[in-house]
């Protein structure tokens, strides 16, 4: 479970959130909506632990009874996806995969396996050679998907990342991610602008931008 205690961002002295409080189940979604400004990219910026200046927090964030807010970015086992897969470009598919895989996961074939496993899974067979380049937008996305997925994050937050594909895209993509969530057990916080976004039956956390 992903629990967020008694977060408050400020602007410098100025608040741009408050004492906000929640918990995330395995496998279930919570949707922060607001309008641009009410502070939800920058709540996630304070849970991945890349909170920028001049902005500072107080509260803490928990996972599976650990406290996370308080480890730096790479201890605290949390996947993000943004708008943009950020590929990388000069890597194959295979290989923005295989930079994901655990260094527990010992042996070149074995972690060429992972990922070719993943990419099955993801109806992506025989891609790990292609250069991102050659992808459509849906198929971006599920790499990118994949690429947090390997490395068996504990929670995972997403930063609008259907914003960008086209409606037919769109819910297919989201599909795939809830699904993907359930299957690994995964507490999920997502920002969007776009009620269609959020899962039948989720629970919606409303933010107020700032005066």
């Amino acid at each position: 479970m992903l629990s967020v205690r008694d977060c408050s961002l400020f602007n410098g002295v100025c608040p741009l959130l408050e004492h906000l409080s929640f918990d995330v189940q395995p496998g279930e979604v919570i949707s922060l909506m607001g309008p641009s400004g009410a502070g939800k990219s920058t709540f996630l910026n304070w849970m991945i632990g890349a909170l920028p200046a001049p902005f500072q927090a107080a509260g803490s964030l928990w996972i599976n009874d650990t406290r996370r807010d308080n480890l730096p970015v790479e201890q605290r086992r949390i996947g993000i996806l943004f708008q943009d897969a950020l590929l990388f470009p000069h890597l194959s598919v295979g290989q923005n995969l295989a930079i994901a895989v655990p260094a527990s996961e010992q042996g070149r074939q074995h972690r060429q396996t992972i990922v070719e496993r993943a990419l099955s899974a993801a109806d992506l067979a025989g891609f790990a050679k292609r250069d991102p380049a050659t992808l459509s937008g849906g198929e971006r996305a599920r790499v990118s998907l994949l690429r947090a997925l390997l490395a068996k994050p504990q929670a995972l937050l997403l930063d609008e990342p259907f914003s960008r594909l086209d409606r037919s895209l769109r819910a297919q993509f989201r599909q795939f991610v809830w699904q993907a969530a359930q299957q690994q057990s995964l507490p999920v916080v997502l920002v969007t602008h776009d009620p269609q976004d959020v899962p039948v039956g989720g629970k919606i956390i409303r933010l107020q931008a700032r005066p």
